[in-house]
């Protein structure tokens, strides 16, 4: 089993940042693919960003301009780095980890509200 924690969330103007973070503990191997999806309210899951054992990132449309996906494979850490951000980008935030076998592994999440 593999358990997946953020943190990171909370208020924020727009045009802020926000680091959101993912650690991972529990059964980890080395081959994996970690990443963000995220909810807004009404709308469909879609994705955020995701970065493989090897630092092969993919980001999704509406974010990859302004997101930094990063990891830390010693720490099993995932870090979002979100920048000039819109109320568009309201939602909640969930970390994933992908097995080599296919498995998806889910965080609880963490709500980002992007407000004045």
């Amino acid at each position: 089993q593999v358990q997946l924690v953020e943190s990171g969330g909370g208020l924020v103007q727009p045009g802020g940042s926000l680091t959101l973070s993912c650690a991972a503990s529990g059964s980890i191997f080395k081959d994996n693919v970690m990443g963000w999806y995220r909810r807004a309210a009404g709308k469909e899951r879609e994705l955020v960003a995701t970065i493989s054992n090897d630092g092969s990132t993919n980001y999704g449309d509406s974010v990859k301009e302004r997101i930094a996906i990063s990891r830390d494979n010693a720490k099993n850490l995932v870090l979002l780095q979100m920048n000039s951000l819109k109320p568009e980008d309201t939602a909640v935030y969930y970390c994933t980890l992908t097995t080599l076998g296919g498995r998806v592994y889910w965080g609880k999440g963490t709500q980002v509200t992007v407000s004045s």
